[in-house]
């Protein structure tokens, strides 16, 4: 398996500053990717030993500096110097508040199948149409007080419109940090990564919300955390991913 090439991968981008020129940190005291580690495990462990390939994106430096836009041009390399090394295979971005940014505006690249945002911030200016025939399943604590809740409900219902397949699962008491309820974070991001690959079965009421019509009422399309059963995926042969 060490030598088999990948057959899909996921990459995380962590969050950042809106403004910042200076690289980020060294290691632990880039607090930011530390806090997307656990979301690595999580997705690593999950889709274990099934041909995909979990890597980090390393931002040249620490914010979103308006038009220039750095971690989008970051994303956008990582992901062709993906197609250079393993071809055209399927990946799912995951994000965190400009990470998730940077990852619903990277969708648009061929080889994007998916977009998970955790507590992506979601400015009203920003466009939807890269996101048409993606999945795009957001995550964000209603307690969040750095990005919004409400610009996340308007950036799903905005992108279904614009064809994408959406769903907004909202978590009760959660913070932008997501330390709270923190294990229920890193569970269901993990068995929605492996279900958008095709590795396990979705959520249903997940998988329902994907499958709502361009003109649903946005309420349609949310949905509590505390609503989803445990485990919240089952993966294609029984047992838990």
């Amino acid at each position: 398996m060490a030598n088999q090439p990948p057959s899909a991968a996921v990459l995380l981008l962590h969050g950042g500053r809106e403004a910042g020129t200076g690289p980020p940190p060294f290691g632990p005291l880039n607090l930011p990717a530390v806090r997307m580690r656990p979301f690595r495990r999580a997705v690593a462990k999950a889709t274990g030993p099934a041909g995909v390939l979990v890597r980090s994106v390393r931002y040249t430096v620490r914010g979103w500096n308006g038009p220039r836009e750095d971690p989008l041009q970051d994303a956008v390399r990582a992901l062709d110097a993906l197609r250079r090394e393993a071809g055209d295979i399927p990946v799912v971005l995951v994000g965190h508040s400009m990470g998730g940014r940077a990852s619903l505006r990277a969708a648009g690249h061929p080889l994007v199948r998916a977009v998970v945002g955790l507590a992506p911030w979601c400015p009203p200016e920003d466009p939807v149409a890269q996101l048409a025939d993606r999945d795009v399943v957001l995550i964000h604590g209603t307690h969040d007080r750095v990005t919004s809740p409400r610009a996340s409900e308007v950036l799903a219902d905005r992108a279904r419109r614009a064809g994408a397949r959406t769903c907004l699962v909202t978590v009760e008491g959660g913070d932008h940090a997501m330390l709270r309820s923190a294990d229920r974070w890193h569970e269901l991001t993990a068995a929605l990564v492996t279900g958008l690959l095709g590795r396990s079965a979705m959520p249903d009421a997940v998988s329902a919300a994907l499958r709502l019509p361009r003109d649903a009422d946005s309420a349609h399309g949310m949905l509590g955390i505390d609503a989803l059963p445990r485990p919240y995926g089952v993966a294609r042969n029984g047992a838990r991913p």
